[in-house]
């Protein structure tokens, strides 16, 4: 294991991450994902619910239902936790290398989360109650302190926390199995929970009702500092910026994880698309099989992009990278405007006091589907832009200024 270093002598803080110190696997891990996280989002807001999908699917509504809850829902923001516990890792590091020392990059960390909550604040009263960013900006924190400096002994703990959850996501997949085989044929659909500031009639009630719902929704999910601590665990090993040297276990994690993940949604999945018929309880036990194998995405997605780097550097080099790969990186390391970006497009598209185009359309899928796409490749096109013209994203930017000043 490549410790964190913890004597340097003290001194000055040094900037955010050189163009020269990334890795490709993280950045096009987080550009392409960025995708499925948008999928997810429009439908939630086309729908006014979560996990959001058409209740009554016809023709191609059926199978994609099935694609979503296999390979989206509950399955691409885990990879975000992963690649955020990374990053606190990759951070400390630098600030180490730098000779700053551990009081340093503590400083830098809790200064850069606690603004991670403010923007978490303004992001859900503004545009989307599901704000992901106050969340990682509380879990940064309590990780600095009690965790990112603790020696392997501790860190391995996370590795039984996982095997924990494999346990207990096999044990609700043995209940959900068990009910499926037992009860009669019924007529229940996917359990759902209904999000008022999704249904406001007007802007202000949803800001309104956005401020009540995002400390619930960012406390239910603070429980994802596990996934997070998965991420820093692999970043001590430094795993992505060199997956030559750690090609079987990514190729394990791909398998397992993923198959893991996929196996659970396609249960809850095939009664979305009606292609199974079960009764309420049965459907609950599906849902929480979703929900639980759900977090396998987040490790799974990460190594399966760690592969795909790997197989990239092999066949070109990185001054030689498609305009496809480079434009996808470019993304990921703006990845935080792009995210901004979707909450603001969903909110002029979908909400019902704007364009409204899911009750417009007919088709709530359709205009969540075809929205989603769109606007990720809109914010992939302007990720490139700003790439080629070696400037970041202004969220990362003002982000950057608030962590380390104005230099």
């Amino acid at each position: 294991m490549t410790a964190i270093t913890q004597s340097h002598a003290p001194g000055p803080a040094r900037g955010p991450v050189r163009r020269t110190e990334r890795a490709l696997a993280p950045d096009l891990a987080r550009g392409s994902m960025l995708l499925f996280i948008a999928l997810a989002n429009a439908a939630v807001a086309a729908f006014g619910n979560q996990p959001g999908a058409e209740a009554s699917p016809h023709g191609w509504e059926r199978p994609f239902n099935l694609f979503m809850f296999v390979f989206v829902h509950a399955r691409a923001y885990p990879m975000f936790a992963v690649m955020f516990g990374y990053g606190l890792v990759q951070l400390t590091r630098r600030q180490d290398a730098e000779g700053s020392g551990p009081g340093a990059a503590r400083s830098v960390l809790l200064k850069r989360n606690a603004w991670l909550v403010a923007f978490g604040l303004v992001h859900a009263a503004l545009l989307n109650f599901g704000d992901f960013l106050g969340a990682y900006g509380i879990v940064g924190i309590v990780f600095t302190l009690l965790l990112l400096r603790r020696g392997e002994r501790v860190q391995r703990v996370v590795l039984w926390l996982w095997g924990c959850t494999a346990v207990y996501a096999a044990a609700l997949a043995a209940v959900a199995g068990y009910r499926a085989t037992h009860s009669g044929p019924g007529s229940a659909a996917v359990p759902t929970d209904d999000v008022d500031s999704l249904s406001a009639p007007d802007y202000l009630t949803s800001v309104t009702d956005r401020l009540r719902e995002w400390p619930i929704h960012t406390l239910t999910v603070l429980g994802f500092i596990v996934i997070v601590w998965l991420g820093a665990w692999a970043a001590r090993r430094g795993i992505l910026e060199d997956p030559a040297r750690h090609r079987r276990l990514l190729v394990r994690t791909a398998v397992v994880a993923l198959g893991a993940a996929f196996a659970g949604g396609v249960p809850i999945g095939l009664v979305s698309g009606g292609f199974v018929h079960v009764d309420d309880a049965t459907a609950d036990a599906f849902l929480s099989l979703y929900e639980v194998s759900g977090q396998f995405g987040g490790p799974g997605y990460v190594a399966l992009f760690g592969l795909l780097a790997l197989r990239l550097s092999k066949t070109r080099s990185a001054s030689r990278r498609k305009l496809p790969v480079e434009a996808l990186a470019a993304l990921g390391q703006r990845s935080l405007s792009g995210y901004l970006f979707q909450s603001l497009a969903w909110v002029v598209l979908l909400s019902p006091f704007a364009l409204a185009l899911g009750e417009r359309t007919g088709s709530p899928t359709l205009a969540a589907f075809l929205s989603a796409v769109l606007v990720w490749l809109a914010t992939v096109a302007g990720a490139h832009f700003l790439q080629r013209r070696s400037l970041p994203g202004p969220a990362e930017k003002l982000l950057r200024r608030l962590t380390y000043g104005p230099r």
